[in-house]
């Protein structure tokens, strides 16, 4: 049976989350949630994954809550004066035998209000995770950090995906220390679009990660 869907975080902001879920929902046919997000002023990563996955607005569902300024969900709720409520996060219907890729804002530790964090956001849906992590210096750092925080809280993680120049060194120690397989790497690409991401997809991604 078909996962339902997975949630896609990051060792970092910036990291590639937003190109890794429109990989996937290009690669799986999903349908694509930001529950949280901040620095609308410089765009949504809702449209950005429209023009990269090249799927329609109806393949997206709109966001819970949206900020103009580009800083920490729980600050510019404070500055909007709001209060960041997961019980107001639901996950929203699909087709039948549709998928959801989620994507987080930030890395795990980011907060959402004053007492909890991305991660009980992650908890809150229940969807397994997809952790995308840079290829480069100072990623076995981040990474392990970001897997023994998951690990602590019982959320299931799915696997790894690097993104960046292939660096042997770094994935054969994260996939050592951190026990968690890389599933998928993405090289740099220029320009990104819907063929190459399914390209990657195709020729980087471990398939049965995902069936």
């Amino acid at each position: 049976m078909a996962r339902e869907g997975f949630f896609v975080t990051g060792t970092d902001t910036n990291v590639g989350k937003t190109v890794l879920s429109a990989l996937l929902v290009a690669a799986l046919d999903a349908v694509y949630w930001k529950p949280i997000q901040t620095g609308v002023s410089e765009g949504s990563d809702r449209e950005t994954v429209i023009r990269l996955a090249r799927i329609p607005r109806s393949e997206t569902r709109e966001e819970c809550y949206r900020f103009d300024p580009p800083v920490s969900p729980h600050v510019a709720a404070e500055w909007a004066g709001v209060r960041i409520d997961l019980e107001n996060i639901q996950k929203p219907e699909v087709a039948p035998g549709k998928r959801l890729v989620v994507e987080g804002a930030g890395g795990v530790m980011v907060p959402v209000n004053e007492k909890e964090f991305m991660i009980d956001l992650m908890r809150h849906l229940r969807l397994p995770v997809m952790v995308a992590a840079r290829s480069t210096l100072g990623t076995i750092n981040h990474t392990l950090l970001t897997l023994g925080a998951l690990e602590r809280a019982g959320i299931e993680v799915t696997g790894l995906v690097l993104i960046g120049p292939e660096n042997k060194d770094n994935r054969a120690a994260i996939e050592r220390f951190g026990s968690r397989p890389v599933v998928g790497t993405i090289p740099p690409l220029d320009p990104i679009h819907r063929e190459a991401l399914l390209e990657v997809f195709q020729s980087r991604f471990d398939p049965w990660t995902f069936v």
